[in-house]
């Protein structure tokens, strides 16, 4: 009862085939562990991320940078932020104070 689709292989090795006739997901919990615990490099929790901040020339650290600009508009001195973009340098990749589960992960850990 449905469309054909093509079955595609995830990125994640904890991710399955998408199939419903896939023989690991028929509820059998050790079947879809043993499938996860096949990939020892894998785990379930994220350590680090890419942090959203930026250094500036001075060694700032900010989400933004901006610089006051003074416009002069029919003899009015008027002062304007403006944001700066170059001269940016991402701050990179920063470990986590505590552990994440991925959002890829497949096995219910807590039931209501």
């Amino acid at each position: 009862m449905g469309g054909s689709g093509s079955k595609s292989k995830g990125f994640w090795p904890f991710s399955g085939s998408g199939s419903i006739d896939d023989p690991t997901k028929d509820g059998n919990e050790q079947q879809s562990m043993a499938r996860v615990r096949s990939f020892p490099s894998a785990t379930p929790f994220v350590l680090t991320r890419r942090s959203s901040m930026y250094f500036d020339e001075d060694g700032d650290l900010a989400h933004e940078f901006f610089e006051e600009t003074i416009v002069t508009k029919n003899g009015r001195k008027k002062a304007r932020l403006k944001r700066i973009h170059k001269n940016l340098t991402p701050q990179g990749i920063i470990k986590l104070d505590f552990p994440c589960i991925h959002v890829d992960f497949p096995v219910v850990l807590c039931e209501v």
